[in-house]
């Protein structure tokens, strides 16, 4: 490593005693000086809870770069997968009836979901958990329907009032006889 002047000595010092900022800064900021000092690239490794290759890399870098080298440069992770009008659609198809959109089912499932948007051309692929995490960004989740069959049947009213009836004959036939046992007893 080539050595360090004064005025960069002390900057690097500044970072290291004053603790605050990133953590990644001030421990790239701790193997610049014990690189210039002569310690061993192993050594520094050790001391700094890192591998040697990533130690080499800080002091290349600070070489090439100087103090521009211990700042990180995140990008904010992954990119997004979809674009802003991609997950609109998507909202929009996954807040609406699937028979709006001629399918046989009642209610949309992760599943016949991103197959109909892959069907419909909104997307070109997307897996069940892509799906879940985008939905959950626009606030829309999947929930358990609550279903009520219903009968076909014109007389089912008449029919099911008169199972209700035979149901009511024989609850008073039962409690008529609780009663005749307790009085009897």
């Amino acid at each position: 490593m080539r050595g360090i002047d004064d005025a960069e000595g002390r900057r690097l010092l500044r970072i290291i005693r004053r603790g605050t900022g990133s953590v990644v800064t001030w421990r790239r900021a701790q193997m610049v000086p014990l690189s210039a000092q002569g310690m061993p690239v192993a050594k520094i490794a050790e001391v700094s809870f890192t591998s040697a290759d990533r130690v080499r890399d800080v002091i290349h870098d600070f070489e090439v770069d100087g103090f521009d080298s211990l700042y990180p440069k995140y990008k904010g992770g992954r990119p997004r997968a979809f674009t802003l009008p991609e997950r609109r659609e998507t909202r929009k198809i996954a807040k609406s009836k699937p028979p709006e959109h001629d399918l046989p089912f009642s209610a949309w499932s992760p599943t016949e979901l991103a197959d109909s948007l892959v069907a419909e051309g909104v997307v070109d692929d997307i897996s069940h958990e892509g799906l879940r995490i985008s939905l959950r960004e626009e606030g829309v989740s999947f929930r358990r329907l609550k279903t009520w069959k219903t009968s076909r049947d014109p007389d089912c009213a008449a029919k099911k009032a008169h199972i209700e009836h035979l149901y009511a004959i024989a609850d008073d036939r039962h409690l008529r006889a609780v009663a005749d046992r307790a009085s009897t007893a």
